[in-house]
C-alpha cells in the first residue's frame, strides 16, 4: 500500500477520483481491521506468555533469583524477562501499525470532505483559467487603427482597379 501517493486528489479529474474513493475506503479500511486483528492476536500471545512464564517463576523461583514467591515478586520477575519482553515489543508494534492503519481510515474520510468540496468549487467554475478584463479605450483604439490600415488597403486596391480600366 502507497499511503501519500493513494491520499492525493488529481483536481484534473475529480471524476476519476470519485470513481476511485469508495474502493481506497474499503481497501484501507481493511487493513485497518487486519491490525486491529493483529494487536488482539498479539496481545492474546502476549497474556499466554505472561501466564507460561508465572507458573515457571511459581516452580522455580531460585532460576529467577527470588528468595520469597509473591505476587508482586513474580509479577516484577515476568516483566524482565527476555521472552516478555520480545512479546511486548511484537504488541506494541502491532498496536502502531493498527494505530496508523485506523489514521489512514480517517484521512480517507477527510478525502472524502476534500472531494465533496472540490466539486462544489468546480462547480463554482473556481477551477477555470483566470479572466483578463478587458480594457475598452484601448480595444477601441486598436480596432480603430485596424479599420484605418484595411481602410487605406482597400482604396489603394480600388485605386489602381480604377486605372486599369
Amino acid at each position: 500500500m502507497n499511503y501519500e501517493k493513494d491520499i492525493e486528489i488529481d483536481e484534473n479529474s475529480l471524476d476519476i477520483e470519485w470513481l476511485g474513493q469508495p474502493a481506497l475506503f474499503m481497501k484501507y479500511s481493511q487493513h485497518s481491521a487486519q491490525m486491529r486483528r493483529n494487536v488482539d492476536e498479539t496481545k492474546q500471545a502476549l497474556d499466554v506468555a505472561r501466564a507460561e512464564l508465572d507458573n515457571e517463576i511459581r516452580n522455580d523461583p531460585s532460576k529467577f533469583d527470588l528468595p520469597k514467591v509473591t505476587d508482586t515478586a513474580v509479577a516484577s520477575a515476568i516483566l524482565t524477562t527476555s521472552k516478555y519482553k520480545k512479546v511486548f515489543k511484537e504488541y506494541l508494534d502491532a498496536k502502531y501499525e493498527a494505530d496508523m492503519a485506523q489514521a489512514a481510515v480517517i484521512a480517507f474520510d477527510q478525502r472524502k470532505t476534500a472531494l465533496e468540496n472540490m466539486v462544489r468549487l468546480h462547480g463554482q467554475q473556481y477551477f477555470a483559467g483566470p479572466k483578463v478584463p478587458r480594457d475598452l479605450p484601448t480595444l477601441r483604439a486598436q480596432r480603430k487603427v485596424e479599420n484605418e490600415r484595411d481602410q487605406k488597403m482597400v482604396n489603394g486596391i480600388s485605386g489602381k482597379l480604377k486605372r486599369n480600366k
